[in-house]
């Protein structure tokens, strides 16, 4: 028979499914459309307030740190006891669900709420999508001391005001952010829940599983430069057509990405954006600028791709007569999480009699920042289709709720 869980330690599903329903009601957009909070825009605000009102409501300690981020741990622990650290994120890509990063974060508000004496700190990250300063994880990254104040002042959201400016009113000061920065040794390690932002959980019918690994990243900025001319009058023959090349990029690097993914496993290639010149409905395209995101589960296949994606990019430009600007504007490496926390909780699942199969996160997450520095694993939670960055994006209460437990159970011991 399996030992039992920790005595009195109760999470609450209906405090769950509150915490979600409140936050997603702090959104810029119509609920209809999805729900949006830019970093340090009210609506990201509002929600950072409510996580901080409940976690005093439950008789936490709160604080900002110079980074943005938001700190609670029960009041009777003081700020200098050595603690495990849980929690995510609350700003949101436009127009995205109700669950993503924010279930994290209320998994490690209940679990402050069902067990008072918890040896946890909760933590709410800054600016982990990237969309609002475009560059992601900037919470962790800052507070890491991996971005000075030099880069947090050369990125701009859309109002123009760069990082220090926009998050001055809420808690961001460069003065402070060296004293400040991330100790290592005053954590046991970090734990984040997060839903899976992919279907292999749900279609196994699989509530949560411990990841192991977090996917690399690299991000490059692309130009193809051919030259405007008029529609009518200029034949095909004699077009140096920037869209017609970047269309060719955009085919060639899916094909590559799914070759990829069928020798190395789960390789994704992306071409999120692309901004065509002049953009008019009678002139050929003289410029595009697009975006890569290439994603691996090893630093290997990450060099791998690097290569293979800039010659397949220098090869259309060459043969279409094409001037090409290509530079990696990102490189984070693959990130193994650690053995001895995934095992950890692997231990915490069982003793509440549930079991914990082994994933991959092909997303990335502010563990990926801490990881490197601070023995770290994620849970990840079903998500219905695998949808996220979506409205339609959704988690069961239930799953969210074992999760809380198998944290509160490992944070406990």
């Amino acid at each position: 028979m399996k030992a039992s869980g920790v005595s009195g330690i109760k999470v609450e599903g209906h405090r769950l499914a509150r915490d979600i329903e409140e936050i997603a009601a702090f959104t810029e957009v119509d609920p209809q459309v999805g729900f949006s909070r830019p970093t340090f825009s009210p609506s990201w605000r509002r929600a950072r307030d409510y996580v901080a009102g409940e976690a005093r409501k439950a008789g936490c300690a709160v604080r900002i740190d110079a980074a943005g981020n938001l700190h609670a741990r029960p009041s009777a622990l003081g700020w200098q006891q050595k603690v495990w650290l849980c929690g995510s994120h609350v700003d949101s890509v436009p127009t995205g669900g109700r669950f993503d990063g924010v279930t994290g974060v209320v998994v490690a508000l209940e679990v402050l709420r069902a067990a008072p004496d918890a040896l946890m700190e909760l933590i709410v990250f800054a600016e982990e999508e990237g969309t609002t300063f475009n560059l992601g994880m900037l919470g962790s990254r800052a507070w890491a001391g991996m971005s000075g104040v030099d880069q947090l002042r050369t990125l701009r959201n859309r109002e123009g005001l760069d990082y220090l400016a926009a998050g001055a009113a809420h808690g961001v000061d460069p003065t402070r952010l060296e004293t400040e920065r991330f100790d290592p040794a005053a954590y046991h390690g970090l734990i984040e829940a997060h839903v899976e932002q992919g279907p292999a959980l749900w279609n196994a019918g699989i509530p949560v599983a411990v990841v192991t690994a977090i996917a690399g990243r690299r991000q490059y900025s692309c130009a193809l430069t051919g030259e405007a001319n008029h529609a009518g009058a200029t034949a095909m023959t004699d077009r140096r057509d920037a869209l017609a090349g970047a269309a060719q990029v955009v085919v060639t690097l899916e094909a590559l990405g799914r070759a990829q993914d069928k020798t190395a496993g789960h390789t994704v290639l992306t071409v999120g954006r692309l901004e065509v010149q002049p953009n008019a409905v009678n002139v050929i395209p003289g410029r595009v600028s697009f975006t890569v995101d290439y994603r691996a589960r090893s630093n290997e296949a990450l060099a791998d791709g690097d290569l293979q994606v800039r010659k397949l990019v220098q090869e259309i430009a060459r043969s279409r007569e094409l001037a090409l600007e290509i530079s990696c504007t990102e490189e984070l490496p693959a990130v193994p999480l650690d053995p001895g926390v995934c095992e950890r909780l692997r231990e915490a699942a069982w003793r509440l009699e549930l079991e914990l199969p082994e994933t991959v996160s092909g997303a990335l997450h502010d563990t990926a920042i801490l990881a490197p520095l601070l023995p770290a694993a994620m849970l990840f939670i079903a998500s219905r289709g695998g949808i996220s960055h979506n409205p339609g994006e959704f988690s069961r209460i239930d799953d969210i709720a074992c999760a809380a437990r198998i944290v509160a159970e490992a944070v406990c011991r």
